[in-house]
């Protein structure tokens, strides 16, 4: 059966190059990485999944294997601004993040690691250029084994910056919010202003962490999810991926 594959991903040949390179090259399995990036709230993980399902790809929760480090780090009482210690830890673990379940060492995590004080300890750790770069080597792994779908907020710009499937979704902060509030059962006009203020207070450490900030990658098709059902959405991402396999024939 024939395989479409997006030039220029990960596992892609680059032209040129003795004959037997070529060779091994041709016979090297190629992959296919969908980028879906995009600040918090924004929708990722409900419509990356769905996008995987629908594509028969694998689906690739990064934020979720910083959390698993950072339910680890609270466990073994780790400082969270020692970038050393944490970058060490961050090699140390296995973390399989994929099927929408998350498995550190083999044990499911997967409820474990949204609980709130983890989702804090996440946010402090995924500060650390160490840890970014250890995890963005563990991503790169899983994009050269398996057509992905992968979201994150780094994804097209520094994990498969040479894809052409990057897809940037976002929505307004009001949307955003009413979101992570419903997520948690609801709220009051009090915490929507507080989940405001969380989210736009990580928005601006996101933008301006130094190690693979938040950006709107090159080349990437903004999707603004605001007042859209998840099934539209999920239907244009696999649009946007199947024209650009199509460029590639």
């Amino acid at each position: 059966m024939r395989r479409d594959v997006i030039p220029g991903v990960l596992g892609e040949p680059c032209p040129g190059g003795s004959s037997s390179h070529r060779e091994a090259i041709r016979r090297r399995r190629l992959v296919t990485v969908v980028a879906i990036d995009g600040p918090a709230g924004a929708g990722k993980s409900t419509v990356a999944r769905a996008v995987a399902g629908a594509l028969g790809y694998v689906y690739l929760d990064t934020g979720a294997m910083y959390r698993a480090l950072a339910l680890t780090a609270l466990e073994e009482g780790v400082d969270l601004h020692d970038d050393e210690r944490l970058e060490s830890l961050a090699s140390s673990l296995d973390i399989d993040a994929r099927a929408g379940r998350t498995l550190l060492n083999s044990v499911d995590v997967t409820d474990a690691i949204r609980a709130p004080e983890v989702s804090r300890a996440a946010s402090e750790v995924s500060r650390h250029a160490g840890v970014r770069r250890v995890m963005v080597a563990k991503q790169r792994e899983v994009g050269k084994e398996s057509d992905v779908v992968m979201e994150g907020r780094d994804i097209g710009a520094t994990v498969a910056p040479e894809s052409p499937a990057k897809i940037y979704l976002t929505a307004s902060l009001e949307e955003r919010s009413l979101r992570r509030l419903g997520q948690r059962g609801g709220g009051n006009g009090e915490q929507l202003a507080r989940m405001k203020e969380s989210l736009s207070a990580r928005d601006r450490a996101d933008a301006l962490r130094a190690e693979s900030p938040l950006v709107r990658a090159d080349g990437a098709h903004v999707i603004d999810s605001t007042g859209k059902k998840a099934d539209e959405i999920v239907a244009e991402i696999v649009a946007v991926v199947k024209a650009a396999l199509d460029a590639s024939r």
